[in-house]
Formats: C-alpha cells, sequence, structure tokens
C-alpha cells in the first residue's frame, strides 16, 4: 500500500542584499572626537511567498552608533534569501521562516554591516550572535498575549 507523503525538504536557492543604506552625517567631524560608541540595534524579519513551496526571508538589521548626542553612523541591511521548502506542516514552516531561516541569513548580515563600516572609515562593528529561536518564541508568546486579549 503506498502512502502520498511529501518528505520535507529546504533548499537555500539563493542568499542576497536586497537593500542597503549607510549614512554618516557628521563626518569628518566624528573623526576628531574621542571614539566612546553607543550601538543601538534594531533586528526585524519579514517573509512572503514567492511562489508554490519558495519563500523571500528578510533579515533587516538596522544599526545607529553615537558619539556624545550626535550620531556618528547609522547602516541598514535588507539581507534575504529564497527557500524552498515542501512537506512541513504549517507550524514548522512558520518556525522555519521565523527562525531557522534568519539564522541562515544573519552571518551574511553581520559580515555586510562589518564591511560597510570599515569603509564608511569608522572601527569594524561586529554584531553579537542572536538567538533566533528565543526571539521567535517571544513573538509568538507576544502573539498569545494580545489574542488572549482581543478575545476577551
Amino acid at each position: 500500500m503506498q502512502t502520498n507523503t511529501v518528505n520535507p525538504q529546504f533548499e537555500i536557492q539563493r542568499i542576497y542584499v536586497k537593500d542597503l543604506s549607510f549614512e554618516a552625517p557628521n563626518t569628518p567631524h566624528t573623526f576628531t572626537e574621542e571614539w566612546k560608541p553607543e550601538v543601538a540595534l534594531n533586528l526585524e524579519t519579514k517573509s512572503n511567498k514567492v511562489q508554490d513551496d519558495h519563500h523571500e526571508v528578510v533579515l533587516s538589521i538596522t544599526a545607529t552608533v553615537s558619539t556624545g548626542k550626535k550620531t556618528a553612523f547609522l547602516i541598514e541591511v535588507h539581507q534575504a534569501g529564497v527557500f524552498k521548502i515542501t512537506g512541513f506542516p504549517s507550524d514548522q514552516l512558520h518556525q522555519m521562516l521565523g527562525s531557522f531561516c534568519p539564522n541562515i541569513l544573519f552571518p551574511y548580515a553581520r559580515e555586510v554591516v562589518s564591511d560597510v563600516v570599515v569603509r564608511g572609515g569608522f572601527p569594524q562593528l561586529i554584531l553579537a550572535p542572536v538567538n533566533f529561536d528565543a526571539l521567535y518564541a517571544q513573538h509568538m508568546e507576544k502573539q498569545k498575549g494580545e489574542g488572549a486579549q482581543t478575545a476577551n
């Protein structure tokens, strides 16, 4: 007897920089001041279905580095990938798009940030590792909490 089950499959189709912005509004004055950077970091992920089992995942990283009250530089990177994902139940698919794929994209985004910052004349900015599994779990808990509040 034959069953029509699909074996789960995951393939990276393409990884690319979708958008990149670097601004250093206070140069060259920033270079003459004492370098005591304060870093504000923002991460965001989005996904959308491209076709059939192909999904685009975009990891957006925005880092604003200030010295004193002035912005030294601001960098925004949208690192993207197209992934072919088949045969996974919808809850696993959602987790793959929200956690597994961003984990794959992050090292690429970290490299872009580091490279562009150095090319901008600043000391290297190395982003710390990110636990996307924990961020995904927090996001899901927040959604459950918001869902319970609207149900009341």
